[in-house]
């Protein structure tokens, strides 16, 4: 038995900055300045973001919403956004609501984090939004939530984590 192969092709181009420039100006700012400063075009966005291709879309106190435009370039086999795509997408979400709560020379990690997928996602869904928020803060760990929901308000994935909270180191790793 053959299967025939689609001849149609396509190509995306990833461009982005230098992320060590990025995080050496991070350790000088709160987290939320930095954030802030990114959403306005001050700094650049993270190369995550020009790979999967999502952005930060607002920025307040313990909460942070970014935009996902789902595109074939995100499809796994079967012809709908990767569940690795929309886990990136609700980590991120979640690590920088975090981030927003912390002072400069404080920085965070993912420990652990839960993902309930809801429903599929095809490029067909259209723009979506990612809100995370923290449910709190302590010295060492932070715990927030996230959700993924299409422009009319229906959710597509939930999700929780837990971040260790640390001192950073005075200049990024190479």
């Amino acid at each position: 038995m053959s299967v025939e192969t689609p001849t149609l092709s396509r190509e995306r181009f990833v461009r982005w900055d230098d992320p060590t420039a990025l995080a050496d100006a991070g350790r000088t700012m709160s987290g939320r300045e930095f954030l802030e400063a990114m959403l306005h075009g001050d700094l650049p966005s993270p190369p995550i973001c020009h790979l999967v291709d999502f952005a930060i879309s607002g920025v307040g106190d313990g909460q942070v919403d970014m935009t996902l435009t789902p595109q074939e370039s995100q499809y796994n086999p079967i012809g709908s956004v990767h569940g690795g795509v929309i886990a990136t997408v609700l980590d991120s979400v979640m690590g920088c609501a975090v981030h927003t709560r912390l002072p400069a020379g404080r920085g965070y990690t993912t420990l652990e984090i839960k993902v309930n997928y809801l429903r599929g996602i095809t490029r067909d869904t259209g723009p979506m939004t990612a809100a995370g928020r923290v449910v709190h803060l302590g010295g060492r760990t932070a715990v927030a939530l996230a959700s993924l929901s299409d422009k009319t308000g229906r959710l597509y994935a939930e999700a929780s984590t837990t971040c260790l909270v640390f001192d950073l180191p005075s200049t990024a790793a190479a």
